[in-house]
């Protein structure tokens, strides 16, 4: 059987696989490279009922990358006790270059 630890490094390698998205980290932990563990781990919460992942996007519209991660993520979860539960996933930032003009210099 596969364990929860495992489990979420799966995911979080499905994330990174995914273009133009990535596991939220906390502040404080993006740049860590000395930690034993993948930081990304710190975007995935797993419950028999719900799996929960926060994602920072990178381009719009949402939807596609919404279906593609669901692609990504939810074969992962067949046959684990994990299979039946629900994929939440929550989108709690978007990069600034999303949303740059190139047209538009915002100044200093």
């Amino acid at each position: 059987m596969i364990s929860e630890t495992e489990m979420i490094d799966r995911i979080v390698a499905a994330i990174d696989a995914v273009d133009d998205v990535h596991p939220a980290v906390p502040m404080g932990l993006q740049n860590t490279r000395w930690l034993p563990w993948n930081a990304g781990r710190a975007a995935v919460d797993l419950t028999d009922a719900v799996v929960e992942i926060r994602v920072v996007a990178a381009s719009l519209p949402l939807h596609p990358l919404l279906d593609e991660l669901d692609a990504a993520v939810r074969p992962l979860l067949a046959g684990t006790p994990w299979a039946a539960a629900r994929l939440r996933v929550h989108v709690v930032d978007l990069h600034t270059e999303t949303f740059s003009d190139p047209d538009h210099d915002p100044g200093p």
